[in-house]
């Protein structure tokens, strides 16, 4: 049995919470986020709380339970506070800033990578560190997950993008032979 699925999600004020069908709808000022639920978990908006519960025993069931009430909760604190993701540029030369709504990344390459800044991501820029923010969390891990992949860290001299928690494992470089 599902131990998420069990706590109600509160909605912090200025949220306002409307179930259409079998979707949850979330409002905040002009930014609206929609969790479809294809009538998989019962729901229903009691004391300024969202609380779910299964349709019946079956073991999806369970898992859908505490799904939806998981994502339901990231929209809840993405549209109260938001979710960010710092990245650590290192490597002689390498360099990022923001220019209109793209993300120009100077990686040791023989050009410049230019990224397509997502609707509803910010990205900013700050010497070596890019903080990548946003109210959905999945796209927010997307976009920083990409930023990553274009020069992941390297073993030897640590150079590349990394997350600023990420912990690199350095090898010890070619042992001079007798």
């Amino acid at each position: 049995m599902s131990r998420v699925g069990k706590v109600p999600v509160a909605i912090p004020s200025g949220i306002e919470v409307s179930i259409d069908g079998t979707a949850l709808v979330a409002r905040k000022g002009k930014e609206e986020k929609r969790l479809e639920t294809h009538g998989r978990v019962n729901m229903e908006i009691k004391d300024n709380e969202v609380v779910f519960t299964r349709k019946d025993d079956s073991k999806e069931a369970s898992a859908f339970w505490g799904t939806y009430r998981s994502l339901f909760n990231n929209i809840m604190i993405g549209l109260d506070k938001g979710f960010s993701k710092s990245l650590e540029i290192n490597g002689v030369g390498y360099r990022a800033n923001v220019s209109g709504k793209t993300l120009e990344l100077q990686l040791g390459f023989s050009h410049p990578i230019n990224y397509e800044i997502p609707e509803g991501i910010t990205i900013k820029v700050e010497k070596n560190i890019i903080t990548v923010s946003g109210s959905d969390k999945q796209t927010v891990g997307q976009v920083a997950a990409e930023i990553r992949a274009f020069r992941p860290p390297e073993p030897y001299k640590g150079k590349g993008v990394k997350y600023t928690d990420e912990v690199i494992i350095r090898k010890a470089g070619k042992a001079a032979g007798k």
